[in-house]
């Protein structure tokens, strides 16, 4: 079986990326140091043929012992809470670990696929965002720790593209839901259903006018996996163009749970970006690929999900 790393890969994509990967015949070594990532996520891969778990912090140095053909670097905190929580180890994941991923890949020969993300557009005042967009971001603000630290890690990935002529794909991902979210992650979503699910009022910040895509897991983990598998080494826009207000989406969960709750509003939070919608004409273009599941369905399966997590507790 020919060998792939997935760092962060006990987190909420890497896990799915890990059965992924299983699936189309890999060996995959997992890894993660926990900290916002979870065992329980792959507990379920421990028992499959060429699945292995290393406990281990990325910016550190770095050695798989054998062959790899590819690695997937997704070793990020991913949602404010976790980054704000943890200021400097998001932006050392994303540069000293984004450094150590590219050296590995130099010295095996390996493609890799760098997990960026929508933020690097910041606040933007371009919409939808294209690939070609170089953002609006606030560096010395409370989101530039993760907003940088992306940017960093695309521009250190085309470094290493030009300079050492490693194979590196690079995808921006827009925001993805689905089962094996946190439910305390601070997302909209997953707060929003928490909140819904167990009754209590439904947070909303702003007036809720500013707007968000949702992407479910599965179509993000195809779109992933086209870009890995593709010729192109620019960055792929890879999220749900069906574009919908924090208030009207925090409407519909309730809708779909039928939930009680009272919907509270609450002063914005610093640097929240006022819109949020992929262009994947690129996307649909080099990778034939375009989302498949309506949000409404997303949304029931991601609910279904939840509800269990909050029954186990």
């Amino acid at each position: 079986m020919k060998k792939i790393l997935i760092t962060g890969g006990a987190g909420f994509l890497g896990s799915h990326l890990c059965e992924r990967m299983l699936d189309e015949g890999f060996a995959v070594v997992c890894m993660d140091n926990l900290v916002t990532g979870s065992l329980d996520n792959v507990a379920h891969l421990f028992g499959r043929k060429g699945f292995e778990f290393h406990y281990y912090d990325v910016t550190h140095y770095l050695h798989v012992p054998g062959d790899l053909v590819y690695i997937l670097h997704f070793a990020s905190p991913a949602s404010p809470v976790d980054y704000l929580r943890l200021p400097i180890q998001t932006l050392k994941v994303g540069s000293l670990g984004t450094h150590k991923v590219l050296g590995l890949a130099r010295a095996k020969g390996a493609r890799v696929l760098i997990a960026s993300t929508s933020e690097v557009y910041g606040d933007p005042l371009e919409h939808p965002q294209k690939e070609s967009y170089w953002g609006n971001v606030n560096p010395v603000g409370l989101r530039g720790v993760y907003d940088e630290a992306k940017r960093f890690m695309e521009a250190m990935t085309m470094a290493y593209h030009r300079y050492h002529g490693v194979e590196t794909r690079i995808a921006r991902i827009f925001n993805t839901y689905g089962p094996r979210m946190r439910l305390d992650d601070g997302r909209a979503l997953p707060a929003l259903v928490g909140q819904a699910l167990r009754g209590e009022p439904m947070t909303v910040f702003g007036d809720g006018s500013q707007t968000r895509s949702f992407c479910y897991v599965d179509d993000q983990i195809e779109g992933l996996t086209r870009l890995l598998f593709s010729n192109e080494t620019e960055p792929v826009n890879i999220g749900n163009p069906e574009e919908i207000s924090i208030l009207d989406f925090a409407r519909e969960i309730k809708s779909i749970i039928g939930a009680g709750s009272q919907i509270v509003f609450k002063p914005l939070p610093e640097d929240d970006p006022k819109v949020r919608r992929p262009d994947i004409t690129k996307a649909r273009e080099l990778l034939g690929w375009e989302p498949k599941v309506s949000r409404r369905e997303g949304l029931e399966k991601t609910i279904a999900y939840f509800k269990q997590k909050i029954h186990a507790v």
